[in-house]
């Protein structure tokens, strides 16, 4: 038993790769350059000037992927989901862990967490993919005007395979991302067992030495060390998918020491030949192995690209789950699996931003300046969720919680403030997309609780239904009707409406609420709840976890199975469509109320979110003010 266990985490781990480590694999391509060239390599002594980024780099590595990520925040799953939306859940989990007040505070800083995660998923395959095929300009510098043109194609071409899923080609990220793994590795020996000195950089004092002495190059040089580090949301937030068993062997077995060879090959080159620092990954790869390593880098660039890409999507469907964001279009490109999503709006405006940031910054060196501050402020903002999560929700001492996340803090403060320094060149770009993504979360949130109230105001209780019913009022019609409704309380404005204009009731009726819990998952047992009124009058309660995509129809059905027969194509389901008037008594601005209005009309009804047959869908419009 315990060998087939351990053989499952071995596979684990090397289906992990392509998804976990595929970003900050990549990182080997830009990152140790980009330090080198901010970090003022022509000012000092080379061998200073190498070692202490190398060191940095290193200690970062240990520090944040190793300690933070996977020795503390691997255990800051809800039901061994991570990720931003997990910690929310954790401080949730516990009653009195927190005021209103606090709670209030901490949904805030966890929207603008996650929608920092937007402008990184624009930013990573954009300079991912580039700075694969600057790879063509080592290898003849006539190809430099076709960088452009064949990243926007290799871009075009992922954006637009997503609609058909990835469960075909996926099997093959794993081990492709291993050879890839191999290749750094491999480089970079080569070159270290030329000059075995170069170990020397992994001693700390070189890293906290740089920092000391040179002031703003020391500065600068965080915002660019921070490069060899992204990827650490993405491996928090997909560690429910494999496990903390399989990352820890997938890192410390391969991803964490070729990394390390790869940096100290690439230091080793440029301390021994100064002209190298143009572009040392490239440079450490025979010439007669450079075509194969480009298209090697370039296919490793467009797996860690898929593994955004795909983050993204989830994060927005448990965004969307939670009533953070309007209910988007999701697409299942895997019948089998339901966590397998397309979401077309999504992957469109990713495509063309993405597209933009490659046309308009036109090299990786460039994109390297606007890349780093939502990364950084993500971590930062982890690192302090994670306080309250083992304090408040666990229990911890104090001292136990403060020293390591001091630790982490001061760290990705350097982070942070590296990113800043950048600011004008592009590193605003990032902040701007999670601004405008946190405002329309806070918006849609806001303006659903005023839309809430003002559907309360005209909701009649059940009983006075029942009693219409018992007393034969009603005209009684074949079939089935489910009337949607956001509350669990009173009766729908959209049963309301139907009974108004048509003067009659089916023979069947449910009231069905589909609520989304604080936890990722929900148990069988807990699935759904039914409430009988009368004959053949229910309300049922459908429960699914944030990270759940819900089969509203099959467990419908199931859940009424042992008190009512349903014929499925006898079923109508209804659904209120608000038309919604800014000039209500809500106390959002103005403009807030468009942008609501607007997000309203961008939101699918109920009903097509979750896959219920249009043919047995009537929706009836409503007139609300906010």
């Amino acid at each position: 038993m315990s060998d087939s266990k351990s053989s499952n985490n071995w596979h684990l781990a090397l289906v992990a790769l392509g998804v976990v480590f595929g970003d900050i694999g990549t990182s080997p391509l830009y990152a140790l350059r980009e330090c080198l060239a901010h970090g003022g390599y022509q000012m000092g002594d080379p061998v200073e000037m190498v070692y202490g980024p190398i060191s940095l780099m290193f200690w970062s590595l240990t520090l944040m992927v190793a300690v933070k990520y996977l020795t503390f925040l691997s255990d800051a799953t809800a039901q061994g989901e991570g990720g931003m939306f997990a910690l929310l859940s954790l401080l949730r989990s516990k009653k009195q862990a927190l005021s209103a007040k606090g709670q209030a505070l901490v949904v805030l800083v966890v929207l603008f967490g996650a929608s920092l995660l937007y402008g990184d998923g624009m930013i990573t395959p954009a300079i991912s993919v580039l700075s694969a095929v600057e790879g063509l300009e080592q290898l003849n510098p006539a190809l430099h005007s076709w960088i452009i043109p064949i990243s926007v194609l290799i871009l075009l071409g992922l954006f637009l395979v997503q609609k058909h899923g990835t469960a075909k080609i996926g099997v093959a990220f794993g081990p492709i991302t291993l050879v890839w793994f191999l290749a750094l590795g491999g480089l970079g020996l080569y070159r270290f067992l030329q000059h075995p000195e170069v170990a020397q950089a992994l001693l700390p004092h070189w890293g906290l030495g740089y920092l000391a002495h040179h002031g703003y190059h020391g500065i600068v040089i965080m915002g660019m060390v921070l490069l060899a580090v992204t990827g650490c949301e993405a491996l928090y937030a997909d560690i429910g998918h494999f496990g903390k068993k399989p990352l820890q062997r997938a890192w410390f077995c391969l991803v964490w020491p070729c990394l390390v060879l790869n940096y100290l090959g690439q230091g080793a080159l440029v301390i021994s030949d100064p002209a190298a620092l143009e572009h040392p990954f490239f440079k450490l790869v025979p010439q007669t192995l450079l075509a194969p390593m480009i298209i090697l880098a370039t296919a490793a660039t467009i797996i860690a690209s898929q593994a955004m890409i795909t983050g993204v999507f989830s994060l927005t469907q448990q965004a969307v789950q939670l009533g953070y964001l309007p209910r988007l279009k999701i697409i299942h490109t895997n019948p089998e699996v339901r966590g397998q999503i397309y979401m077309p709006q999504v992957n469109y405006l990713l495509m063309v931003c993405c597209i933009a940031l490659v046309v308009g910054f036109k090299s990786s060196s460039a994109l390297a300046s606007a890349y780093g501050l939502s990364v950084s402020m993500e971590m930062l903002l982890t690192s302090i969720l994670f306080y309250f999560v083992a304090r408040r929700t666990w229990g911890w001492a104090w001292w136990k919680t403060f020293l390591p996340v001091i630790v982490f803090s001061l760290v990705e403060l350097g982070y942070v403030s590296g990113s800043l320094v950048k600011f004008k060149d592009g590193a605003w770009f990032p902040l701007v997309i999670a601004t405008g993504v946190w405002i329309m979360m806070k918006t849609w949130t806001d303006g659903r609780a005023v839309l809430f109230q003002a559907m309360q105001r005209g909701r009649l209780p059940v009983q006075h239904l029942v009693d219409e019913i018992q007393k034969d009022r009603i005209i009684r019609v074949p079939g089935a009707a489910v009337f949607m409704s956001a509350s669990a309380d009173g009766l729908p404005l959209a049963l309301l409406h139907h009974l108004k204009h048509n003067k009659a009731l089916h023979k069947q009726v449910i009231l069905l609420t589909v609520r989304f819990e604080d936890t990722p998952y929900v148990c069988d047992e807990t699935r759904h709840t039914v409430e009988q009124y009368c004959e053949e009058f229910y309300r049922v309660v459908l429960r699914y976890g944030f990270a759940e995509s819900p089969l509203v129809f099959e467990d419908l059905i199931q859940a009424l199975e042992d008190r009512t027969k349903l014929k499925k194509g006898g079923i109508t389901f209804y659904q209120s469509r608000e038309i919604l008037l800014t000039n209500g008594p809500g106390r959002m601005a103005r403009w807030r109320k468009k942008l609501f209005v607007t997000l309203s009309r961008m939101s699918r009804p109920a009903t097509g979110y979750f896959d219920l047959p249009p043919r047995q869908v009537c929706e009836l419009g409503i007139q609300l003010e906010v």
